[in-house]
């Protein structure tokens, strides 16, 4: 990977995001060394790292998701998140607007 990543790279396609993950995996590189060599920021890199090990993880169960079923499954979990949130904003504006009259 690293022959191949000497060239100046344009657009990281999914193969060189993995090579380059599976060295920082291997110990051959770090995230700051990688960073610095492609311009990249730490952040990013390690967003590739993470995003292979859950990859990783998935691959070795007993009985692999489907890309579908992670993202329904992350879906749902946004969508709960979401009306907690929306719960939350309108029992606040409730309590607001009633704590707002007993002033009044």
């Amino acid at each position: 990977m690293s022959e191949m990543m000497d060239e100046e790279i344009k657009r990281w396609t999914a193969r060189r995001k993995s090579a380059l993950v599976l060295e920082i995996i291997q110990g051959k590189t770090t995230v700051a060394a990688a960073s610095r060599q492609f311009d990249l920021t730490p952040a990013e890199i390690e967003g590739w790292v993470e995003d292979g090990k859950r990859g990783l993880e998935n691959a070795l169960r007993a009985k692999p998701e489907d890309v579908r079923e992670q993202y329904e499954r992350q879906l749902k979990d946004l969508q709960e998140a979401y009306g907690e949130a929306m719960l939350e904003i309108r029992a606040r504006k409730k309590l607001a607007s009633l704590l707002g009259k007993d002033e009044s």
